[in-house]
């Protein structure tokens, strides 16, 4: 059985397939999702979503690229994550990609869902794009390994890999993996501990090939683990079996049914 650490299935298309997406997730022998969330406005939605079904789980956070909405605080990010099924804070981090005019802003909010993590012990979701060097520098500052977490969507150098698992992060591969251009990350892939390894689709965004440039959905991330099994020499079946027992060993709060 496989499981998809990161998705969004609260959004548009794929909230709008219902029992259809949970059938081909169950179909592809995917037994459990984390639906993770962008902003605090849309918590309510997606925490509705993984109340009504058993092997759904959630997080608490606003993403780094939503610039509009409530600003959250840290004791707000902890009042919320009391929530059944509620296993993680975030998705948080930075992203100097698409917000470079606004780094302090973005580091401020980053440290209060750090500081959310700790209180609560529930692990981080964190995001990073063109800020490798200050997202581990915060998580550094802040204490981050109190509660651990994941680096979801793994782009970075080995480097900072290293820099992250020292701080007991896990990282997480996406469809990126299955690309023929994704040479660093193939590369990371391949020269990791398997007992920090998790894998997810981040769908509707990023289908991983033979589905590149369509829709994304959880039922297809047993490709991301076949693409990771090809390039450690390894068996499908080892990387399904090692990434559900990460994933349930991260999220602490996750109950497997």
């Amino acid at each position: 059985m496989f499981v998809d650490s990161h998705c969004h299935i609260d959004f548009g298309e794929l909230a709008e397939q219902g029992e259809a997406l949970f059938a081909r997730m169950a179909e592809a022998q995917v037994s459990h999702a984390l639906c993770a969330a962008v902003s605090l406005e849309r918590f309510p939605g997606v925490l509705a979503l993984a109340q009504s079904r058993p092997n759904v789980f959630c997080s608490v956070g606003v993403h780094p690229e939503h610039t509009e909405g409530e600003d959250p605080e840290a004791e707000r990010l902890v009042a919320l994550a009391a929530q059944d099924k509620v296993v993680a804070i975030g998705e948080t981090g930075l992203d100097y990609y698409w917000h470079k005019d606004q780094p302090e802003w973005q580091r401020e909010r980053f440290r209060q869902h750090i500081r959310a993590s700790r209180e609560t012990g529930k692990p981080l979701i964190v995001h990073t794009r063109d800020a490798a060097a200050d997202t581990v520098r915060l998580l550094q500052e802040e204490g981050a390994d109190a509660a651990g977490g994941v680096m979801h969507c793994f782009t970075e150098t080995w480097e900072v890999a290293e820099a992250a698992m020292a701080l007991g992060f896990y990282i997480s591969f996406s469809g990126i993996v299955t690309f023929k251009n994704a040479a660093q990350i193939k590369d990371v892939a391949t020269r990791m501990p398997l007992e920090r390894m998790l894998i997810e689709t981040d769908s509707p965004y990023l289908a991983p090939v033979p589905y590149r440039g369509k829709l994304n959905q959880p039922a297809y991330v047993p490709h991301v683990a076949q693409e990771i099994a090809r390039l450690r020499g390894s068996t499908v079946e080892e990387i399904a079996a090692v990434t559900t027992e990460n994933f349930f060993k991260l999220f602490r709060h996750a109950t497997p049914h």
